[in-house]
């Protein structure tokens, strides 16, 4: 009986693609074009995506594009993305349209406007039904084809009579999106402590999870106010160094690991590890601070070793007296 090997359908050499970042998450994607130059300067451009027409910004127009083609391999690209924990659809997302005009962007400005109206009216219905829910933001599409609504809420809301309101007031399409409080900071976060734009509006679009350990090997203090971000979690930018930490912390003994040191013998008392120092207490109660590399480790056999032989010693003068 013959097999039949399914293989994947090549994409046609003719296809030609834009990397765009899009839509009210700023979300990125690929979208098919036909131009013929990629213009090298910040470029707004209008796409057509599932949910309708969005406005976006080209990225990636100085050194991705050769002859309107993005250059970079399947490859190289899914490296880059997961190297940079950012959360990335390799499908295509829509289609290029137009480069967008100066009408566009001040239509753009108009909805923004508008959406802050329909969040103020999404509000007023969601306190007249009493809804337990909280209402984030709203995004106007850019063709005017739906409102999508961002909310936040405990559980499962049966928010339908809502809905069945809006669509009623604006003669459109509404959507509910229920969000965590991470995606609230991505949407309505602003200056972080460090003084830059917060990570996951500015750039960070794949939200790994940060833990304790993480925040205990980097801070001097768990004080929630120095490791907690806008959204209330622990910093997303504890992840940025945990592997270095980590790699740095692997290097260093053990507390009350015995070690050998130009100076006697001790045990370590306490490490540092962006300094790689080690401070090392004597066995006559004095202590000092030296380079990890200035150290050897005794191993626990020798230590053993060292003990039996002081025992069997101890035993003869006992036996000798």
């Amino acid at each position: 009986m013959t097999e039949i090997t399914a293989t994947k359908p090549k994409q046609a050499k003719s296809n030609k693609y834009m990397l765009i970042r899009y839509g009210r998450m700023n979300n990125l994607g690929f979208f098919e074009h036909n131009e013929t130059r990629i213009p090298k300067t910040i470029t707004r451009v209008v796409v057509k995506t599932d949910k309708g027409l969005e406005l976006g910004y080209l990225v990636g127009q100085l050194t991705c594009y050769k002859e309107g083609r993005f250059k970079l391999s399947d490859e190289r690209i899914k490296k880059y993305f997961e190297d940079s924990n950012i959360d990335f659809a390799y499908a295509q997302a829509g289609k290029f349209v137009r480069y967008a005009t100066a009408e566009d962007v001040n239509e753009e400005q108009h909805l923004q406007k508008i959406a802050k109206e329909e969040i103020d009216c999404c509000k007023r219905f969601v306190k007249e039904m009493n809804l337990p829910m909280k209402i984030v933001d709203a995004e106007h599409i850019f063709g005017g084809e739906r409102i999508i609504f961002y909310f936040m809420a405990d559980g499962r809301v049966d928010f339908r009579e809502l809905v069945k309101r809006l669509a009623h007031e604006y003669q459109t399409r509404i959507e509910m999106r229920q969000i965590g409080s991470r995606d609230e900071a991505k949407l309505l976060g602003d200056v972080e402590s460090c003084g830059q734009e917060c990570c996951c509006r500015r750039f960070l679009k794949m939200l790994k999870p940060v833990n304790m350990r993480m925040a205990k090997m980097q801070k001097a203090t768990l004080d929630p106010s120095k490791i907690s971000g806008y959204c209330g979690r622990l910093k997303c930018c504890l992840r940025y160094e945990d592997q270095t930490y980590t790699e740095l912390k692997k290097r260093l003994p053990r507390k009350n690991a015995r070690v050998k040191t130009k100076d006697g013998q001790g045990k370590v008392v306490d490490t540092q590890i962006l300094t790689q120092l080690v401070v090392v207490e004597y066995d006559n109660g004095e202590k000092a601070a030296m380079p990890v590399d200035e150290i050897e480790i005794i191993p626990s056999a020798e230590i053993a070793g060292d003990t039996e032989d002081d025992a069997t010693e101890n035993g003869q003068q006992d036996a000798e007296q």
